[in-house]
């Protein structure tokens, strides 16, 4: 007979693998509202659990309903984050066979319309959504979720758009927002040689681990920011490296 009570190997690598997920889920919606719905989903299913040791019929009955509809609202509530893990899922190489990535379509699109700019001296801040979530400067610009393409970028930033002032944030292959507004750096010699779409591109990339592409208004030149540092002047071939490798998620 088999002693279901003794732990086997197998058992502790479905906790382990089990409490990763858990772990990993809950560090991708820290500080997003997402984060405040799964407490107060938490919340009810903690009262489930005390209604059900103190034989509180109506409460648990209330709350019994709630819970049926519980895997509904969870794909409702979290459908943005879902759709950006799966997202990211499909940029990483061991599962690029199972989802058509949309790559180098993106990377394509987004260096034509940084040439279109340059030519046109048209200034633009772009910002590359990363591990961190941009999700609190999304929400102070305007909400776009459209897919990438150098005609949309270059009329966002097309002088007297709207939309022109402020950045445009990329997550995944969409332009989520425009005209966002975003902290700037305080260093002084940024404020000494560049204007606010600099001080603005070097500000987030600085708190967060977002990438920032800068083209000045004045000179067309484009720079790029990237873990606190501002790299001025870059030629064609390596802004495409830098796009390259965020969409294939490699490290510098």
């Amino acid at each position: 007979m088999i002693d279901i009570l003794v732990p086997k190997i197998l058992d502790f690598v479905d906790v382990a693998v089990v409490a990763v997920i858990i772990y990993l889920f809950l560090r991708f919606i820290k500080g997003t509202r997402a984060f405040q719905i799964l407490i107060g989903l938490l919340l009810i299913f903690a009262v489930s659990l005390l209604a059900t040791t103190f034989n509180l019929v109506a409460l648990s009955r209330i709350v019994d309903s709630l819970l049926a509809i519980w895997v509904i609202a969870f794909v409702i509530l979290f459908q943005p984050e879902i759709r950006n893990v799966l997202a990211r899922m499909g940029r990483y190489r061991i599962l690029r066979f199972l989802v058509r990535s949309a790559e180098h379509v993106a990377v394509a699109e987004i260096l034509k319309a940084v040439e279109e700019m340059q030519k046109r001296k048209i200034g633009a801040l772009i910002v590359f959504e990363r591990d961190i979530n941009l999700g609190e400067y999304v929400a102070t610009g305007t909400k776009l979720d459209a897919r990438i393409s150098a005609a949309l970028l270059t009329s966002i930033f097309t002088p007297h758009s709207p939309l022109h002032d402020g950045a445009s944030i990329i997550r995944a292959d969409k332009i989520v927002a425009a005209a966002c507004i975003l902290p700037v750096s305080e260093e002084p010699w940024v404020e000494d040689y560049y204007g606010m779409r600099h001080r603005a591109g070097l500000g987030i990339c600085s708190i967060t681990d977002a990438m920032s592409v800068v083209i000045s208004e004045e000179s067309g030149k484009v720079s790029v920011g990237i873990d606190s540092k501002l790299y001025t002047n870059l030629p064609g071939n390596e802004l495409k490296a830098y796009v390259e490798k965020f969409f294939t998620k490699e490290e510098r």
